[in-house]
């Protein structure tokens, strides 16, 4: 082998190991683009919301339009169920045309969803449910400029809510964007829908958007998204107060790979551990369309030193591990999903939503799923117009061992739904599970939800 043909060789496999490296986590909800999670950890569960960028169009040059939020949820972060539009203007919120980057927050048996409407005051929804739906409680705007405190700022972004409540009680809004002394908190009262006296400042270094606050051994953290000029990555700084006495504290998560543009976070623990919530473009790119409005979400896990300040993100490929395996002996939606090749939802005649527009070789991939002893019956919802579909039961990959195969009835109506089962063989231990479909190009199989038996 000559010279040129070795460092042509050693340059490949740089690429495929930086490849490896730079390549970040991109498989929650991969089948639409979604935006600047807001977080909440409720009843054994993570939910995320997001801008649904797929009201965005590909046209670099069309903005953004982003007019409803999105939910999914985990129980053990890696299969994420879609729970599909929970809040949208000007349906839920007449004095609304935008909303943008949400925060949730739960208190007194109500969940409270903060918005922004685009760069021109906040607003606040509230649910009895995490899912929604989510309705305007105050007819107008939570945070106006006319806010005391809000004004006088240069050129100020008035969005990007997130709302924190501290271990006395009492709640604080965080706010604002373009430009350093940009940064505004607010007390809220107890009842989360009326602000407590005038805005105050906070100045961030390099600060552009996307405030978060979160709290660990008494330290407050407060993280942002820096301007262009800092490559647009998190930073963050650290305080003994909510609201004052802040110094730099230094970089949380770098310029995400696969996204070179506006960066979101959300910071949350759950099950014992930190993780970084966050958009990129991958998808996008994956796809190969315009990647400027279409982001997607992903998740890294975030550790601390021993001092207390923030080791820096690692972005990887599959980094943030299970923590607990799917049970599949109870009912398990069929939006619930670690991966999918072809997958789209819609709303359900049942309530909910549904899988939809899964066709021959389109599969659905469901990680860790803990089937104990051995599983022996395989049950599903389904609704089809078509004829000789199945459903193939695999493990590990979509063309993997086969333990069941489930024949798809034509039921007379894309949303009318029959209760069908296949006999299982070969289900043990924690698997990876594939749902493949076989059959038809057109018309598609819909699935609602589906569930394994021991007997």
């Amino acid at each position: 082998m000559n010279l040129k043909s070795i460092l042509a060789f050693c340059a490949f496999i740089f690429f495929l190991t930086t490849a490896q490296i730079s390549s970040a986590d991109e498989v929650i909800v991969g089948y639409r683009h979604l935006a600047d999670p807001g977080t909440l950890v409720y009843n054994g569960r993570v939910y995320l919301y997001a801008s649904n960028d797929d009201e965005n169009s590909y046209d670099k040059n069309s903005g953004y339009k982003m007019k409803s939020i999105v939910c999914i949820s985990s129980s053990d972060m890696k299969n994420w169920t879609d729970h599909g539009v929970v809040f949208e203007a000007p349906r839920d919120v007449a004095w609304a045309g935008r909303t943008w980057a949400p925060a949730v927050i739960a208190r007194d048996g109500k969940i409270f969803l903060y918005f922004g409407n685009g760069g021109n005051g906040i607003g606040v929804a509230t649910s009895s449910s995490p899912i929604g739906p989510f309705k305007d409680p105050i007819g107008k705007k939570l945070v106006e400029t006319e806010t005391p405190g809000v004004l006088p700022a240069p050129n100020m972004w008035l969005f990007d809510p997130m709302t924190f409540i501290d271990d006395d009680g009492q709640a604080y809004m965080y706010f604002g964007g373009n430009g350093e002394s940009n940064v505004r908190v607010i007390k809220l009262n107890r009842d989360m829908i009326s602000v407590d006296g005038p805005a105050t400042s906070i100045t961030a270094p390099a600060f552009f958007e996307a405030s978060w606050m979160h709290k660990r051994n008494g330290i407050y953290y407060f993280s942002y998204s820096t301007n262009p000029k800092a490559q647009m990555r998190i930073d963050y700084m650290m305080s003994k107060s909510p609201t004052t006495g802040f110094t730099y504290g230094g970089i949380v998560a770098a310029q995400p790979p696969k996204n070179n543009n506006n960066n979101h976070q959300g910071i949350f623990e759950f099950k014992g551990q930190w993780y970084h919530a966050y958009h990129n473009r991958a998808v996008a790119y994956k796809l190969g369309i315009p990647t400027e409005f279409k982001r997607n979400l992903a998740v890294e896990v975030l550790n601390y030193k021993a001092d207390g300040s923030i080791e820096q993100v690692t972005y990887t490929a599959d980094g943030v591990p299970q923590v607990e395996g799917l049970n599949p002996y109870m009912r398990v939606e069929a939006e619930t999903m670690n991966d999918q090749q072809g997958v789209k939802t819609e709303t359900c005649s049942k309530g909910g939503l549904n899988v939809t527009h899964i066709k021959n070789g389109d599969w659905i991939k469901v990680r860790g799923v803990d089937f104990g002893k051995g599983a022996k019956r395989f049950s599903a919802s389904i609704a089809s117009i078509g004829k000789d579909n199945k459903i193939e039961l695999r493990l590990g990959s979509p063309d993997g061992k086969i333990i069941g195969t489930l024949a798809v009835p034509n039921t007379g109506d894309a949303q009318t739904w029959k209760e069908v089962s296949c006999k299982v063989d070969g289900a043990k231990g924690k698997q990876d599970l594939f749902l493949t479909i076989k059959g038809a190009e057109k018309p598609e199989v819909n699935i609602d939800f589906w569930t394994f038996s021991a007997k």
